[in-house]
């Protein structure tokens, strides 16, 4: 056959056609531009990421003698060979099929010559996993101390059946899924390139198919293709792939949002047309719950909300509807009843119940909102001073209840009261952040950085608020109270904090209430005569809560 598929056709020749591992890419380069190349590299992450490509790459790099800037020409002899794999220097071995000890001893008795040109030879050991237990041991040593022409390159997908001995003396890399941005781009420049002419929508909804995955979705890629004639459309693809089509997630939402049962039916009606798997449909509703919520927050980027502009721009639009309180009940409605599905024999009937129960539950509303609605939640008490009493002012509309909120959290100069004015707004919404934050304290900030520090001894609270995802979340709730991106540093001080933290706030206050309370209870005639009494002291107060 002279048709190559796509994945085969378009597999990356160089480290710039590597698609989002970039990490991996820039220290490969590094390491051969400064000449720290190491003896043994592992290759790790989920299927589809690059991890056989990055290992031919390097392999060419090593053996190229046009290399230009350490990239490969792909032009010369060792580069032609290396791409088809019929270079007698390097050696890509199938852990799957070669992976008993026999095999391992051959591969050692053939590490001790020297490539029949050029400066190294090099072993890939694709799928090593599959290696047994007295192969791995066999490899141990060869693997430690190889000969200086030798490099190891070492591909899994799962790096836990490796024998910590094989890790540990490995340079390991661990490849990424692919975001679906990512995917997309490189897809539509396949399809431009092959003069295939495709939707936007439709190569989103291919990419978010392969799950990360590169050659998954150029796969998939293929298969429609092969199938379309004249331009392929989102409706093409969810046909041929059997996909679910969002705007039957669009429908699902609005319907949920609205509470409308009449638009919930119109959506059962073409569930059962499309005889969609049941769960698949709630794991896709509860993800756009989620891009719901996170566009309320205000992320609208690609790396956060993984959806086309079109559709990110309609459920911004729908947001409008509904308020985070609602969102967060509907997606733990909707988490609850993926368990339930998981475990009945009558998929689409319990589906059904889920969604209806879902749309017959009742909206969420803020204090806020309820205060507009319906005024003081308390009546007013009457004054017990002899003149007349004024009327209280009538309630906030929720208009003017917003608009307050919006003057509060009004750009400004950043000090130590609007941070302590951030953190209580963090309690509210999230108690596992707050209990980090609360503890860092205000040094000192500009238009849009703020600098904070923690005391050395809760050194350990910097690395935790640095996490990647606790990050994110932090300078999202920092966008949507101070109304514009705000840097973001910390430092360990054990100097005196010159602007107190929250928690020293909260513990002053509740000591100067304790005071307080001791005080009033220590003057009253009762207590003092019972201490009168028994000649006794008070040395603690308890509070109960009713």
């Amino acid at each position: 056959m002279s048709y190559l598929v796509l994945a085969r056709k378009w597999r990356p020749q160089n480290f710039d056609q590597l698609v989002g591992q970039v990490h991996i890419s820039q220290t490969l380069l590094n390491a051969a531009k400064n000449n720290r190349m190491p003896h043994a590299l592992l290759f790790t992450g989920p299927r589809g990421t690059g991890k056989t490509s990055s290992a031919r790459i390097l392999a060419k790099s090593l053996r190229c003698q046009n290399l230009n800037e350490f990239q490969p020409c792909n032009q010369c002899q060792d580069c032609l060979d290396i791409s088809v794999g019929r270079s007698v220097d390097v050696l890509e071995i199938d852990g799957a099929s070669h992976n008993g000890v026999d095999a391992i001893r051959e591969l050692r008795e053939t590490v001790g010559f020297l490539p029949s040109s050029g400066e190294y030879k090099i072993f890939i050991i694709d799928e090593v996993h599959m290696l047994s237990t007295s192969a791995f041991n066999a490899l141990l040593k060869t693997l430690e101390e190889p000969p200086a022409h030798v490099v190891f390159i070492l591909a899994t997908t799962e790096v836990h059946k490796i024998p910590q001995t094989i890790l540990s003396r490995c340079q390991r890399f661990d490849f990424r899924k692919i975001s679906t941005k990512l995917i997309a781009d490189h897809l539509l420049k396949i399809c431009q390139s092959e003069n295939f002419s495709i939707t936007e929508e439709a190569l989103w909804l291919i990419a978010r198919r392969g799950d990360g995955s590169m050659r998954d979705s150029q796969s998939l890629l293929d298969q429609v293709i092969s199938f379309s004639t004249g331009k392929i459309d989102l409706d093409q693809v969810s046909e041929i792939l059997g996909l679910i089509h969002q705007s039957l997630i669009d429908k699902t939402l609005e319907a949920l949002f609205h509470r409308s049962v009449e638009k919930l039916l119109l959506v059962f009606a073409d569930l059962k047309k499309t005889a969609h798997e049941p769960i698949l449909f709630l794991e896709l509703l509860l993800e756009n719950l989620r891009h719901v919520l996170l566009i309320q927050y205000g992320a609208q980027s690609s790396d956060m909300v993984e959806l086309p502009d079109s559709e990110i721009r309609y459920l911004k639009s729908l947001s409008t509807s509904t308020t985070p309180e609602d969102l967060y009940f509907l997606f733990d409605m909707a988490l609850k009843g993926s368990w339930d599905l998981q475990k009945t024999s009558e998929p689409y009937l319990v589906l059904e119940m889920i969604l209806l129960r879902m749309t017959h539950s009742p909206q969420m509303r803020t204090l806020e909102q309820l205060f507009g609605q319906q005024g003081s939640l308390v009546a007013p008490q009457p004054s017990p001073a002899i003149a007349q009493p004024q009327p209280p002012p009538p309630p906030l509309s929720l208009q003017q209840t917003s608009q307050a909120a919006r003057a509060h959290a009004a750009p400004g100069p950043l000090n130590s009261e609007k941070w302590l004015d951030f953190v209580q707004q963090v309690k509210t919404k999230d108690a596992l952040l707050f209990a980090k934050v609360e503890n860092a304290f205000f040094i000192s900030a500009t238009e849009s950085d703020l600098q904070l520090g923690v005391s050395g001894k809760m050194s350990f609270l910097k690395d935790q608020l640095l996490e990647a995802q606790t990050l994110a979340k932090l300078k999202l709730l920092m966008l949507g109270f101070f109304q514009r991106p705000i840097g973001f540093s910390l430092k360990i001080s054990n100097e005196p904090p010159a602007a107190p933290s929250a928690h020293s706030v909260e513990q002053e206050k509740k000591a100067t209430q304790q005071k307080n309370i001791m005080d009033e209870i220590q003057k009253n005639p009762k207590v003092m005569a019972v201490a009168d009494i028994f000649k006794g002291q008070i040395k603690s107060v308890k509070t109960k809560e009713i």
